[in-house]
């Protein structure tokens, strides 16, 4: 048998495509201006490429558009709710299921009926939506992560890992009655979209049961961690990922999921349970925030399309094929020389803007003004995951400082061709060659509540361009530029 190397291919075809938008450098210069210089106020239709997030941006397939023509949009008992329970009992193995409209949708229920004003919610490491909801009902977020999770080149190949040490020194500091839940992600978006070990899992469960403290999973990539697990846990090179997707599941007492990063739809979520009488407190409180408990925030057609979805997203295939995409785009980066977290992790690639933007200090928000910069330079669109995405303490009213300060390069799910991994790698490394000209931002409006969806920016001093690089470099000792503002 030939040992040749042959080469890696998408396991589908295309059928329909999209136009892209080819923009001049003074166009987007414009457009990150009147965007108050925040990727998330830019307009669809000025972005190149995007990778701002992989949140309902996946390709759907012909057998999930399929499936949205057979929409049961009755407002009780749509046959599709049954359809997705079906699906979810089968895969992830929860008897009780509660549509909600996306992920944060399920945080909110869960929020709800589990935490008391005084309770703490162990995780590992934050996540946005996630802590908001956790601080409106009145509880306080813990970071129970290990240490290695901060630091963005340690090699650990599960830096999602519970510290049972941290763990059981917050059950001892506040007592067990006052953690309704510790929330499990898997994968770590803010670590880097790291994975947890199933025997990380199965250690958190035994110190769990000793307390009588109930694991939540968000298992809103739950199946790209379980690739991880197959690839990287001894003994499990052999078995599926809908296998160890199950293992995991078992281990836990329900989950939240935004359907639209696993389970390839546009809009859904959901949140599972085993306790029947918390499956009763969720159904009060959907039908006050999102709708009838068979259907909650979603249409009978999306409800279909995400059962589907879950069938798809689980093979082994599919999963080989994404994360080896964002493992193509990373390695690339790496052999550039540009600093990311590592190991790479399942579905973005995590710029250190700390190591990319030495020369700005972290209050000056360095991974905001990489965003921008790579912009400029491109069209390509990503996302801030440092100091603006960590929000302020509640007790001192301070930033919030975290060790991680990261730019998010979020690749859609059978979206962009290894064609367009390769501009962006062009394009970040780009970027890292004039790192020197780009500046930091200050903050001009700040939301209340997850300021980094809608805070606005200016540039601090002066920014370069490459249109004037040359320009710059033979005025030796000047600070002359390109005044953004």
């Amino acid at each position: 048998m030939s040992t040749r190397r042959r080469s890696w291919a998408e396991p589908f075809k295309i059928k329909v495509v999209e136009p892209l938008a080819l923009t001049t450098r003074a166009q987007r210069e414009k457009a990150i201006e009147n965007a108050h210089y925040n990727t998330f106020l830019l307009r669809s239709e000025e972005v190149y490429i995007d990778l701002l997030t992989d949140s309902g941006t996946s390709a759907m397939s012909d057998y999930q558009w399929a499936g949205m023509m057979l929409g049961d949009e009755a407002y009780a008992g749509s046959k599709n709710f049954y359809n997705l329970e079906n699906n979810i009992r089968k895969y992830y193995g929860y008897p009780y299921t509660v549509p909600t409209h996306q992920g944060r949708g399920a945080e909110h229920l869960l929020a709800k009926i589990m935490i008391r004003p005084g309770d703490f919610i162990p995780g590992n490491m934050y996540f946005t939506t996630t802590r908001a909801h956790q601080e409106l009902a009145g509880g306080t977020f813990r970071d129970v992560i290990i240490d290695e999770a901060h630091d963005p080149a340690n090699l650990h190949p599960f830096k999602g890992n519970i510290d049972i040490g941290k763990l059981e020194a917050l059950v001892k500091e506040v007592g067990a009655d006052h953690i309704p839940y510790i929330n499990v992600q898997a994968c770590v978006n803010m670590a880097g979209g790291q994975p947890i070990s199933l025997s990380n899992l199965k250690e958190v469960r035994k110190v769990c049961d000793s307390h009588g403290i109930k694991i939540i999973l968000d298992a809103t990539r739950a199946m790209e961690n379980a690739w991880f697990i197959k690839m990287g846990e001894p003994g499990h090179k052999d078995r599926s990922c809908a296998a160890i997707l199950k293992d995991m599941c078992d281990l836990t007492d329900g989950c939240t999921m935004s359907g639209k990063k696993d389970l390839l739809v546009n809009i859904g979520g959901f949140l599972a349970l085993r306790d029947k009488h918390l499956y009763e407190l969720a159904c009060q409180q959907v039908v006050l925030y999102e709708g009838l408990h068979t259907y909650g925030g979603m249409a009978g057609r999306d409800m279909e399309a995400m059962s589907r979805g879950i069938e798809e997203a689980i093979q082994d295939d599919h999963l080989r094929a994404r994360i080896g995409q964002v493992h193509y785009l990373g390695n690339k980066l790496i052999q550039e020389g540009i600093p990311i977290v590592q190991p790479i992790g399942g579905h973005a690639v995590y710029l250190d803007a700390k190591r990319f933007l030495p020369h700005i200090q972290q209050s000056d928000f360095p991974a905001q003004a990489l965003t921008v910069a790579l912009f400029l330079e491109s069209g390509v669109r990503a996302m801030e995951r440092g100091i603006v995405s960590a929000g302020r303490d509640p007790a001192t009213g301070d930033h919030r400082y975290p060790n991680l300060e990261l730019v998010r390069l979020t690749i859609p799910r059978r979206v962009y061709t290894q064609a367009h991994m390769d501009v962006v790698s062009e394009s970040v490394a780009a970027c890292y060659e004039e790192r020197e000209w780009v500046g930091g931002l200050k903050m001009t409006y700040e939301p209340e509540t997850l300021r980094f969806f809608q805070a606005h920016f200016e540039p601090i001093g002066t920014w370069a361009s490459a249109k004037n690089r040359q320009e710059n470099a033979a005025l030796a000792g000047s600070s002359e530029g390109m005044q953004l503002d």
